[in-house]
């Protein structure tokens, strides 16, 4: 078996409030392979996001150990962290934070240019990202004039940009309605697929987690 993408051993984060001290991750084990997708499933208040924030090297205060594409990440410094953050992790939020006054082709080149890709280089993949992704007629569209399904389409294609080992979703789907939050739930599994990413999808709805790869449940902290 390759090695895995991402692997955490013993991840622990507490927060305290006053004297108070609340365990969000208890000692969190996981290893995700290559071109594996796995639901993370949990209810609200179970860890997911924090899980999410800890691998995604978005925020310090955890202990144990995270290795992401062979690489200790604790270890790192602060750009280095920044670096394996961009070269090797996409990121889809609930909400689609796309940059507004920019239209749906130039938020997916944003991450391209930040990494110094060309931007005519940069252009061809967003317009072929976001065309599979059924926005071809859409493509000079900004966000307001986009729905909501479209604009988390644009936020999937922006996530794949750079072509990311491993990609986190934090309920990707959860402000969509349910037939929306379906077809944009398929499109996104295939194009992970389709582009060879791993990826971890933090959801809350057993019925989405069915149609991944592997499930596993997070609760009080705890993967079960």
């Amino acid at each position: 078996m390759s090695e895995p993408v991402l692997e955490t051993r013993g991840l622990q984060r507490s927060f305290t409030q006053g004297e108070v001290t609340i365990e969000v991750l208890r000692g969190i084990d996981l290893a995700i392979q290559p071109g594996e997708i796995v639901a993370l499933l949990g209810p609200s208040g179970s860890g997911k996001s924090t899980l999410l924030q800890a691998v995604g090297l978005l925020e310090g205060g955890f202990s144990g150990s995270i290795r992401i594409t062979g690489v200790q990440a604790e270890s790192l410094d602060t750009d280095a962290r920044t670096d394996l953050r961009r070269d090797a992790l996409g990121f889809v939020y609930q909400f689609h934070h796309l940059l507004p006054d920019f239209n749906a082709v130039e938020n997916v080149m944003l991450p391209q240019l930040i990494r110094d890709v060309e931007p005519d280089a940069a252009r061809s993949r967003a317009e072929q990202l976001l065309t599979t992704l059924g926005l071809g007629a859409r493509l000079e569209h900004r966000p307001a004039k986009l729905s909501g399904g479209e604009q988390q389409r644009v936020a999937v294609a922006r996530a794949l940009a750079n072509r990311p080992p491993l990609v986190l979703a934090d309920e990707p789907t959860g402000n969509l309605d349910e037939a929306t939050a379906d077809v944009v739930l398929a499109e996104f599994l295939g194009l992970v697929r389709g582009e060879g990413s791993a990826a971890v999808v933090a959801t809350h709805n057993e019925r989405l987690a069915a149609k991944m790869d592997r499930v596993v449940r997070l609760h009080e902290g705890r993967l079960g």
